[in-house]
């Protein structure tokens, strides 16, 4: 279950100039997260654990059926994030190399 004093809990989104710009997640205090990438008509559910700097997405529902664990690492600067995931049955990546760039919302 996420712990509500940490600061992965809320919206993130890629900005523009991002590969998947509006591209969103949000994260609960409950632990559960959901994915929305409007200009594909994608979304995506379930519930999450942070560990340091892992982060453990377990994907419930998704709209081209991608379900299962996802692994990854995260890190928060201020109103910032960047996040790598893998793909499904992969181990978390090494670093951040790969990472995504968020805003909090």
């Amino acid at each position: 279950m996420a712990n509500p004093s940490n600061p992965i809990t809320g919206k993130w989104q890629q900005p523009a100039g991002q590969p998947y710009e509006g591209l969103w997640f949000e994260f609960s205090e409950d632990g559960s997260f959901q994915e929305v990438y409007s200009e594909m008509g994608v979304s995506s559910s379930g519930t999450f654990i942070v560990s340091d700097d892992l982060i453990y997405l377990e994907k419930a529902r998704h709209t081209f059926g991608l379900v299962g664990k996802f692994e990854g690492r995260y890190k928060i600067d201020s109103g910032s994030m960047l996040m790598s995931l893998c793909d499904i049955g992969e181990k978390a990546p090494v670093d951040l190399s790969k990472a995504r760039f968020y805003l909090k919302q």
